[in-house]
């Protein structure tokens, strides 16, 4: 497998897995053990970057991670997530006081079995509090040897130049895709040397061309979405449409080609698909092997900007506690 350099050193291999799946979000959910086998088999295929959080379950998925990577603990690159408030074992609001994120990574160094947590994204950004105060906070715990990389999801940019100025920021985390752009993102992290980490880089699932047309149960978080609905998905075919056009010529499916245009962004973009099963693995992991031509990129980039996507891609409710 190919590696990436992140901002600040960080090593990963070109294409990283995104576990929430393997335990909410997406359903149905693989028996645990059966998510062992899975995680195990992905790192002897090559895949050495794994992210998780604990508001994932919550806390079950870190669990989850952190048992099947035990065995092979300094070989991976384990990102999880602090920056959720919870009671009574449910999510409630967010919480980024400097004691709140002390104790979350407690919590998630017990659950991932280690004793160090190799990237420490802030989840989403506590408004109540300062983000320099965070940075900081995490500035400390890389010192104590706790944390080795800081990295943001979903922050304004302002709040990144600002925590960036406290403790250099080694990812930034956003939803990023051929169908949700960000090119004000690629600026920031050209001029302050940051890597990004696209989460949903196949659009949940809408990109690989095997969703239209499809409903979802009450526990799968696309039932709620507004690009989900019947008449956004059949819209929105354009474009699987395009991409499907570039996979034929590339012998390759609409999932790498997705993937492959997010790589020939930059060369610090690495993209964390999810899935549970080992074949839409390899096929993820083969996208770092494909390289688009010039041609290639030109349709992906000016046909994509002539498409209207229809839907937003969050509920109001959850956009508001992002900040790009």
């Amino acid at each position: 497998m190919k590696t990436r350099t992140l901002g600040q050193g960080l090593e990963v291999s070109a294409i990283g897995l995104g576990c929430m799946g393997l335990t909410q979000s997406f359903p149905p959910f693989p028996e645990r053990s059966e998510s062992v086998a899975f995680l195990r088999a992905a790192f002897e295929r090559g895949e050495t970057f794994y992210d998780t959080a604990e508001v994932y379950g919550p806390f079950e998925n870190e669990e989850l991670v952190g048992e099947a990577l035990a065995p092979v603990r300094d070989r991976v690159v384990i990102a999880t997530k602090f920056g959720f408030a919870f009671k009574d074992g449910k999510q409630a609001g967010v919480s980024s006081r400097p004691e709140a994120i002390r104790a979350a990574l407690e919590g998630s160094l017990k659950r991932l079995r280690t004793d160090h947590v190799d990237l420490y994204y802030q989840h989403r950004v506590d408004p109540t509090v300062p983000i320099e105060d965070v940075a900081g906070t995490v500035h400390d715990l890389i010192a104590e040897g706790k944390v080795r990389h800081f990295g943001m999801s979903e922050a304004g940019l302002d709040t990144v130049r600002r925590a960036h100025a406290v403790q250099p920021i080694t990812a930034l985390q956003y939803e990023f895709s051929l169908w949700f752009q960000r090119p004000q993102l690629l600026a920031l992290a050209d001029e302050l040397d940051i890597g990004i980490v696209p989460y949903s880089p196949l659009g949940r699932g809408f990109l690989t061309g095997k969703v239209e047309g499809s409903t979802f149960a009450s526990n799968d978080i696309r039932a709620n979405m507004p690009r989900f609905t019947a008449e956004a998905q059949a819209a929105n075919q354009a474009v699987v449409d395009l991409l499907q056009r570039v996979a034929t010529r590339n012998n390759a499916s609409p999932s790498q080609i997705a993937l492959s245009w997010l790589l020939a962004l930059r060369p610090f973009i690495v993209p964390i698909p999810g899935t549970k099963r080992l074949s839409r693995l390899d096929e993820n992991m083969g996208a770092a092997e494909i390289a688009l031509s010039a041609a290639d990129l030109t349709e992906l980039n000016e046909t994509a900007a002539q498409i209207e996507v229809v839907g937003a891609r969050y509920p109001e409710h959850m956009e508001r506690m992002t900040g790009l």
